[in-house]
């Protein structure tokens, strides 16, 4: 894909950072070549482990290239990991490289790579600020161009809800398939701008590379999100498509209420994302606040980078409410919670299937629990319309049961997201001799809200028509909810810290 791009395109914008600085289609080819030579003579190579915890850089995109050129197995680690998580990652893909920043934001990388090293045999570190270890790509002449796509080279890790990071095995298939499906499902072309503020060792990165490699356009990358800055950038290079998720949509829309009655990104044509559920209302503010189509949203997971997502050509009502129709591929079907086949309509837990499902776990016990008959067991609850387009109610742990009831917690919130003294919420069941569980909303209060009471919740649930069994029973007031780093609320944090 890079060096069809390179010849297809070369001296177009293929990457723009928050520096300003562009490498073109063709420069990035060559970088990544240098590099690939540069990491060649410490080490890395056909199937050898490399970890990278980067931040969002030119370099950081370039690493990627180098390492798929070289037929290595990379580890993208996120940043927000620390000691404990990336030392798990690093032991159990058996790393021999670990690239890191000496300091970045405040916390000290090469520090805790290095106290990691000391216990790990046979693992180095390399600090990368911005510049990777470039060589002379001869070298790269013994070393022959990866050929099978379905060769395990990527491992992406996603956070245990009570125990350590789960490893999804991932090839160049599987994290191409959804980004070269989006460019078709989202109308991208040549001269789009896709501006992205999400950290690029997420699995979305790789996806979103794919998408310019596929289609032409060109990446607009910031190194750390800040909503001002963000904007700034975005608005600068004219940027016509945001990806993300719901918080980062949220973050921008405060910045628009900075400037009523006049858009921020007067290019934008959609916000593109997902990661965890959105608001309906959200589609329809940045529609009338900041212009454009409003959300594309898609559905996806470090298992599988995207499985459905709309397209601009949706009706608004599916854009609001639904992840989308399957990508090219891609294949959904809803169990019921009896384990049959669920109807249209009907709600179950999710199982998918395509090209772009991971090949399973590093750890073979977790992989037979999640898989059966080729079908991933995605833990999302939901069901498909008449239509094909699947609509996400929660999660299998998600699932609220008060007095023998299931009660959608992603049902609540939406409510929740609604209600004036509300900037987001997390809904969790909590432990209830009486009730078995009962409903607790944990909130963040928009600005300028004095305090929410229990009181004033019933008041307004009640009001919206909604059955007595949904209405929160506890409400906690925190100042900043728990997150990972695509946004989405980390529940059995909250569960863990309310459950007493």
């Amino acid at each position: 894909m890079v060096e069809r791009r390179a010849e297809l395109t070369p001296d177009a914008a293929m990457i723009i950072d928050d520096r300003d600085r562009v490498l073109t289609f063709a420069g990035y080819r060559d970088a990544a070549l240098r590099a690939a030579a540069g990491l060649a003579e410490l080490g890395a190579g056909p199937g050898a482990a490399v970890s990278w915890q980067l931040p969002t850089r030119l370099s950081t995109l370039v690493l990627q290239a180098a390492l798929a050129r070289l037929g290595a197995v990379q580890n993208p680690i996120i940043p927000v990991y620390r000691e404990r998580e990336v030392g798990f990652c690093v032991r159990q893909t058996g790393a021999r490289l670990l690239l890191v920043p000496s300091v970045w934001r405040g916390f000290d990388y090469q520090a805790m790579a290095k106290e990691i090293a000391a216990g790990v045999g046979g693992l180095d570190v390399v600090v990368c600020d911005g510049e990777l270890p470039e060589g002379d790509v001869s070298v790269l002449d013994g070393i022959p161009v990866p050929d099978d796509p379905e060769e395990i080279r990527w491992l992406y890790y996603t956070s245990g809800t009570t125990s350590d990071p789960k490893g999804a095995r991932h090839c160049d298939t599987s994290v191409t398939a959804s980004g070269v499906a989006m460019v078709e499902r989202q109308h991208v072309a040549d001269d789009d701008k896709f501006g992205l503020a999400f950290p690029f060792a997420h699995i979305g990165g790789v996806s979103n590379l794919s998408v310019s490699l596929s289609s032409g356009c060109t990446l607009v990358i910031a190194e750390a999100f800040d909503p001002a800055e963000a904007t700034a950038l975005f608005a600068r290079h004219d940027v016509t498509l945001v990806g993300g998720g719901p918080a980062f949509f949220m973050a921008f829309l405060a910045e628009q209420r900075k400037q009523p009655g006049r858009s921020i990104l007067p290019k934008l044509r959609l916000c593109s994302g997902g990661g965890a559920p959105m608001p309906a209302s959200q589609h329809y503010e940045i529609q009338s606040e900041m212009g454009g189509r409003g959300c594309g949203h898609a559905w996806g997971m470090t298992e599988a980078p995207i499985i459905a997502q709309n397209t601009p050509d949706d009706p608004d009502e599916k854009l609001a409410e639904t992840e989308g129709r399957p990508l090219a591929g891609a294949e959904i079907k809803v169990v019921g919670f009896d384990g049959a086949p669920a109807g249209v309509g009907a709600e179950g837990e999710l199982w998918i299937r395509g090209p772009m499902v991971c090949r399973g776990y590093i750890d073979e016990a977790l992989t037979a629990a999640a898989f059966e008959g080729g079908w991933f067991h995605t833990g999302d609850v939901g069901y498909l319309d008449a239509e094909g387009y699947v609509t996400l109610t929660g999660r299998v742990k998600d699932i609220i049961i008060r007095k023998g009831e299931n009660i959608s917690a992603t049902e609540i919130e939406d409510l929740l997201f609604a209600h004036p003294k509300v900037a987001d919420a997390g809904v969790i069941g909590l432990p209830d001799e009486q009730r078995g569980e009962r409903v607790c909303a944990v909130v963040e209060l928009a600005s300028g809200a004095e305090g929410l009471t229990l009181a004033e919740v019933g008041d307004y649930f009640r009001a919206s028509g909604i059955m007595p069994q949904k209405i929160p029973e506890q409400i906690e007031v925190v100042e900043s909810l728990p997150r990972n780093a695509t946004g989405k609320v980390l529940k059995h944090e909250l569960r863990a810290r309310l459950s007493d």
